[in-house]
């Protein structure tokens, strides 16, 4: 039975993969490579990282962070003793907004039911909105990630959210390097 069960899942996942490759909702579409899904284990991770949306060597490889931010976040995730079951990285728009540039808010909007999904089908217990694109979805439309960030944030069916800085942006600012590392930091110490 429970065979069955992990059957169902896996071709429900599989379905909303090919919905998404195929979506023209928002003019988002008309320019991307690859629909970007997302990266790692879609079973029941218990962490779901959100960031903005693809960039560059996103929309070209088609999987989410895999860029110079990606490349950070795998190596503070490897530094914190992350094992890959234990998360799945997401974005909040799964196509590459022109020359990188921050996702409109009809953008978001119209992409927010892919997201919702996958919330749904990986039923993690935390979500780390990377950036403020991240927090103003799922928090609140008004976050300032500068005052949110590294605070846990409580949702209904004990879902605790974590705010922090987007890779990226600890990249073009090293003072928030720390800061993002801690972050991480408390998140893996409440997986434990």
């Amino acid at each position: 039975m429970n065979d069955l069960v992990q059957n169902d899942a896996m071709n429900e996942w599989e379905s909303f993969v090919r919905e998404c490759k195929v979506c023209r909702r928002c003019s988002l579409s008309e320019n991307r490579k690859n629909v970007v899904v997302g990266r790692g284990i879609a079973r029941q991770a218990p962490v779901l990282f959100v960031g903005e949306g693809p960039g560059e060597q996103e929309d070209l490889e088609g999987e989410a962070f895999v860029g110079r931010a990606g490349k950070l976040l795998d190596l503070v995730l490897e530094a914190l003793l992350f094992s890959p079951e234990d998360y799945y990285i997401a974005n909040v728009v799964k196509c590459r907004p022109p020359g990188n540039r921050i996702p409109t808010q009809e953008e978001a909007n119209t992409c927010m039911p892919w997201l919702r999904y996958q919330v749904k089908a990986i039923r993690p217990r935390i979500i780390v909105c990377l950036g403020a694109t991240a927090a103003k979805a799922i928090v609140d439309k008004n976050a300032k990630i500068t005052k949110l960030r590294g605070t846990w944030v409580e949702k209904p069916k004990n879902l605790l959210i974590m705010p922090t800085y987007h890779p990226a942006a600890v990249l073009r600012d090293s003072r928030k390097r720390e800061d993002f590392y801690l972050d991480i930091k408390k998140v893996r110490e409440k997986l434990s």
